[in-house]
Formats: C-alpha cells, sequence, structure tokens
C-alpha cells in the first residue's frame, strides 16, 4: 500500500518521538503524550486501510502472530 505524501510527512515527523518514548523507556513530557496519540490514530488509520485491501493477510499475520 503506497502512502500519499501528507500521511508520509506525518509519520516522518512523529517518528523522532516514538525514538525519544522508546530510547527513554518512559513519556517524559506532555507533548510526546499527545504525540504518540497522533501517531496511534494514524496508524490505526492506516492498519484499517490496509486491512480493507488486504483482508486476509491481516487475518493469516493475526494467526501466525504469538
Amino acid at each position: 500500500m503506497k502512502l500519499d505524501s501528507a500521511t508520509f510527512r506525518q509519520l516522518r515527523r512523529l517518528a523522532p518521538i516514538l525514538d525519544d518514548v522508546l530510547n527513554a523507556k518512559e513519556i517524559e513530557h506532555a507533548e510526546q503524550a499527545v504525540n504518540l496519540e497522533a501517531l496511534a490514530t494514524l496508524c490505526a488509520q492506516l492498519f484499517d486501510a490496509y486491512r480493507c485491501l488486504h483482508p486476509q493477510e491481516i487475518e493469516r499475520a493475526q494467526l501466525e502472530s504469538p
């Protein structure tokens, strides 16, 4: 699934926030929490769109995951 330019830019903007949280092993600032919420929302939207395009692949991956 190819991402549109706006979605790609949004992911690029939010990715460093996730990296900061993973490196620190904690959320240190309210801004990080807000940006994580935005990232989670965007990821959920992308997942839903991908699932509509490839439902069998998603089902198979869910069955194979631990």
